[in-house]
């Protein structure tokens, strides 16, 4: 299986550190073809790319997963630009969000997302494990 993982980049990277426990977890299923996204060094790994050859980049490898993953605890004009466009091509999208977080009633009332509520990085494990299990 190959996923697509959406996180915050420059819209705030609060939520890294559970960023690569998700990742760690979405390699055991397959291959995550934006691993960077995990990455502690992102802007770094990032920098001698345009924003035109990002956007191009990150469309084709929306095109060729199976399953977007996005982690929406820290708001995103990409991410949630990444869902929607996902979702428009009738990918499978799970949505990964801190129980404490206010997030958009775009995602929060959108039926067709799957959306994972967690507390700690333990329940979110659990949680993410099982939707994987159960969509594979």
């Amino acid at each position: 299986m190959k996923f697509y993982f959406a996180g915050s980049i420059r819209g705030g990277r609060e939520k890294v550190a559970t960023y690569i426990e998700i990742n760690k977890i979405l390699e055991k299923y397959g291959t995550i073809l934006d691993k960077h996204v995990a990455s502690l060094k992102v802007t770094e790994l990032e920098k001698d790319n345009t924003d035109e050859e990002i956007y191009l980049r990150d469309i084709a490898w929306i095109k060729e997963c199976d399953l977007l993953v996005a982690e929406v605890s820290v708001a995103s004009l990409g991410v949630g630009y990444e869902i929607a466009f996902a979702e428009k091509l009738n990918k499978k999208v799970i949505c990964i969000v801190d129980a404490a977080a206010n997030i958009s009633g775009m995602i929060n009332g959108n039926k067709n997302l799957d959306l994972i509520k967690y507390k700690n990085n333990e329940e979110l494990i659990i949680k993410l494990e099982s939707k994987l299990k159960e969509l594979i």
